[in-house]
């Protein structure tokens, strides 16, 4: 029985690999599983093709001829339109520097070779159903509120946050980590107390990711606030949310 077609509504998936048998595996499994695979041999035409083909997800090798994959993937966080794209790590190699990093800049998953093709599209899965793409903004009112909007309003399920109205760019793990702090104003969380909302497997991370995200969180904030600093920092203990969330949930 041969691979069957992937219809035309198939969320599209970068396969970001040089090897070619590796590559003719994944493209096998995520056409097997009903996805559109998108093959790219190099860093600098995967950031080509997740900018024209606005993928849903992208199985990223870190050990690419022209460049590095964890380069690629900071080059993905640069920008407005991929800085949430979800990022699958690949990699023949198993030390705890390339899991660390990877995560740090912002990647959901982390496979180290050889994988089981199954196991690989089941992850697949479980990321795009943790990370569903936003829709598109909701065109502005003819008639504007007559009062301000609540300061954070949480959508769960569009993993959205949105400050004094603006919609946050935000990635899984600072979806998570803002919902936590705003679900409790004033409380002080520890570090390992955010990786435990936040990471499905935070025994798997180092605390000090949690401080490389908290940083990309205000940075967010700032510029939609350059004046405010919601998120405190305890030093030696954690972080809190600054006064009332004054937010409700969508």
């Amino acid at each position: 029985m041969g691979v069957p077609e992937p219809s035309a509504s198939a969320r599209k998936i970068a396969v970001v690999e040089d090897e070619p048998s590796i590559c003719d595996t994944l493209v096998y499994a995520l056409e097997v599983g009903g996805f559109h695979p998108l093959v790219c041999r190099t860093g600098a035409e995967a950031l080509r093709t997740v900018e024209e083909e606005k993928p849903a997800l992208v199985l990223l090798d870190i050990g690419l001829p022209d460049m590095s994959g964890i380069d690629v993937c900071r080059e993905l966080r640069k920008n407005d339109h991929s800085m949430s794209l979800p990022v699958i790590f690949l990699t023949a190699r198993g030390e705890e520097i390339d899991r660390v990093v990877g995560l740090e800049i912002g990647g959901d998953d982390y496979v180290t070779k050889p994988f089981s093709p199954r196991e690989l599209v089941a992850r697949v899965r479980a990321v795009l159903r943790r990370s569903p793409h936003p829709p598109p903004q909701e065109p502005r009112s003819a008639r504007k509120a007559a009062i301000a909007p609540p300061r954070f309003v949480i959508d769960e399920l569009r993993y959205e946050i949105r400050f004094h109205g603006e919609l946050l760019p935000l990635s899984r793990y600072e979806f998570r980590i803002l919902k936590t702090l705003l679900r409790n104003p004033g409380r002080v969380f520890t570090r390992a107390q955010l990786m435990d909302h936040a990471w499905e497997e935070p025994e798997a991370s180092l605390e000090r990711v949690v401080d490389s995200h908290i940083k990309s969180l205000r940075s967010k904030l700032r510029a939609i606030r350059p004046k405010e600093e919601p998120i405190r920092t305890l030093r030696g203990i954690g972080y809190a949310l600054e006064g009332d969330a004054d937010g409700k949930k969508a």
